[in-house]
């Protein structure tokens, strides 16, 4: 891995017994700790798991014209947000495909910090800076940077996740609604800011705060809690915990080509606040209801659905599994499928092409692991 980058968190965790690090595009992270997959996934559902995600990147925008300017380039309504509040939302490009999906923080009435994918951060700052059809009317004063190097971000979460951090922060975590942040948080003597989100559909906090200071945070937060349950936990249990809650994940769900539409994220676009990037392209999609969309498949015959296996209907290939795997919680075998809409229907079987044999597979409801959210709305 003599080329791969290293998130500011690595020392604290590179010599942990049991460690398993792996090329995840282009960064040195690990896949699992010693306690295994799937029991750092268990320890999310029935407890709290910490997450090193520093290879996200952070790209901020300032100035008098930065709200008008992000809602012309994503599809949500930026100029409703109110400071300190999240969005999450897509940038498009003019076909109506995603260019990366992200969360916004709102953080003045002139400031934002927009957290992007690790693989898109120089693409997203680039289409953000120069690449898309609004840049050249961007306001003069806008100032656009990306800070990602400055920057940690730890994921804290499951159920228990609000009881060891509210033990190490000096504000009441029960005034943090779901997708808003306080920031200026005091955690171990260090300035963070803290949010209520997090991509295991489990509640729980993402903590911000510089580079340097991270790994000492990951210490304080680990330490706290480990004789209560808390464990570290990799790329292998945050994407069984996603792929459950059906969470997106770019690359599988969101791609150049499969926008918000065909991500069954139609509920992160807002057609009536005015024009977007890529807005007339969706607009046509569904006048002409011809994307696809996601369907949700348990296997019935052994095997594991992989990105890319061909899905047949009647022996008729009718699309594509865009992610899918072993569901821990569930004990069964789970797909993600793009299918052209109304194609499949819940309660119908389908087929799986699995190393060259057809494997049978039910159509049914997601998300595929349903739990109701117990914090503040």
């Amino acid at each position: 891995m003599a080329h791969v980058k290293r998130t500011a968190l690595f020392p604290a965790y590179a010599e942990t017994e049991g460690v398993r690090l792996i090329d995840f595009g282009g960064w040195e992270l690990p896949v699992q700790f010693a306690a295994g997959i799937l029991a750092e996934h268990k320890a999310v559902r029935s407890n709290a798991g910490l997450f090193d995600v520093s290879h996200m990147g952070e790209i901020f925008l300032e100035g008098d014209g930065a709200e008008d300017y992000l809602d012309r380039l994503v599809t949500g309504s930026v100029s409703a947000m109110k400071n300190g509040t999240c969005l999450y939302t897509i940038l498009c490009n003019t076909r109506g495909g995603a260019v990366d999906d992200l969360l916004v923080y709102r953080l003045g009435k002139k400031r934002f910090m927009l957290v992007v994918n690790a693989a898109n951060t120089e693409k997203d700052f680039i289409w953000i800076t120069t690449e898309n059809p609004a840049a050249m009317q961007k306001s003069s004063d806008l100032r656009i940077e990306n800070q990602s190097a400055q920057w940690v971000q730890i994921a804290l979460q499951g159920p228990r996740a609000q009881e060891y951090l509210q033990e190490l922060v000096d504000v009441n975590l029960e005034d943090l609604a779901f997708y808003s942040f306080f920031d200026g948080v005091s955690l171990a003597g260090v300035s963070t800011l803290v949010s209520r989100t997090g991509y295991t559909g489990e509640d729980g906090f993402e903590i911000y705060c510089g580079a340097s200071e991270g790994p000492g945070i990951w210490r304080t937060l680990l330490n706290h809690g480990a004789d209560r349950g808390l464990i570290p936990c990799g790329l292998g249990a945050r994407d069984t915990l996603r792929l459950e809650a059906r969470l997106p994940l770019y690359g599988h769900e969101l791609t150049e080509d499969a926008g918000p539409l065909e991500a069954g994220l139609r509920i992160f676009v807002d057609f009536e606040k005015g024009d977007f990037i890529g807005r007339a392209a969706l607009k046509e999609m569904l006048r002409k209801e011809n994307y696809r969309v996601l369907r949700g498949v348990r296997m019935i015959d052994r095997g594991v659905p992989r990105q890319g296996y061909r899905v047949y209907k009647a022996d008729h290939p009718v699309g594509e599994v865009s992610s899918g795997g072993k569901s821990p919680s569930l004990d069964e075998f789970i797909a993600l499928v793009r299918v052209p809409k109304g194609r499949l229907k819940t309660g119908e079987q389908v087929r799986i092409e699995i190393n060259g044999k057809r494997r049978t597979g039910e159509v049914i409801s997601t998300p595929f692991y349903k739990k109701a959210y117990g914090g503040k709305q």
